[in-house]
């Protein structure tokens, strides 16, 4: 896929994930479905399947959650390169895309959590403070099911992926109601896929 973007579009790219940053309670993968709605739908920098791609081989490597921003950053920047994969253009513009991505998600967010995270610390005893931890529980769950939904439903809403909502369901159940470790399912996952099976 090649695209074109010009200097405002690399600005409205960071400029997307310093808001959404800010959104990103539970984390960044809570903000999924607005990531989608702007580079895939609205903007079509990203095919379903590169978007796709990018947030199941982050979830799938070791380290933190938040990798897939910087894979969807890279995969906007490859497709503005217009260079062939592997080519220093290519490094360069998919560096570019990385780095305004993460610091766009990292910046608000980490700078909001420390500063806030030390007042809620000095003032844990108020009841306010107990409250506001109490209600976000709920605004984390909906941000998860919002995320989930879309990339269920990525693939088509036709009866042929039907085996891919049973794997969806089943994984969630067995993450809610067993101690089984989430490397198994990822790995079953794995299998499965690569059988074509899912």
């Amino acid at each position: 896929m090649s695209i074109t973007l010009s200097a405002a579009d690399w600005v409205s790219l960071l400029m997307h994930f310093l808001s959404l940053s800010l959104l990103a309670i539970g984390g960044a993968v809570s903000t999924l479905p607005d990531m989608h709605r702007m580079l895939v739908q609205d903007q079509h920098w990203l095919l379903d399947s590169q978007f796709n791609a990018s947030v199941a081989l982050a979830q799938a490597a070791p380290g933190p959650n938040v990798l897939f921003v910087a894979l969807l950053g890279w995969h906007v920047g490859l497709n503005a390169s217009g260079a062939a994969t592997g080519s220093q253009l290519a490094w360069a513009y998919g560096l570019a895309g990385m780095t305004l991505a993460m610091v766009g998600v990292l910046l608000p967010s980490t700078t909001l959590t420390l500063v806030a995270s030390r007042w809620a610390h000095r003032n844990r005893e108020l009841r306010a403070v107990r409250a506001f931890k109490q209600g976000m529980a709920p605004v984390v769950v909906g941000l998860l099911l919002a995320t989930s939904t879309i990339l269920t439903l990525s693939p088509g809403t036709s009866l042929a992926h039907w085996p891919l909502w049973l794997l969806s369901a089943a994984c969630a159940l067995i993450v809610w109601r067993t101690k089984v470790h989430l490397l198994w399912l990822l790995g079953t996952g794995a299998l499965l896929g690569w059988w074509g099976l899912v």
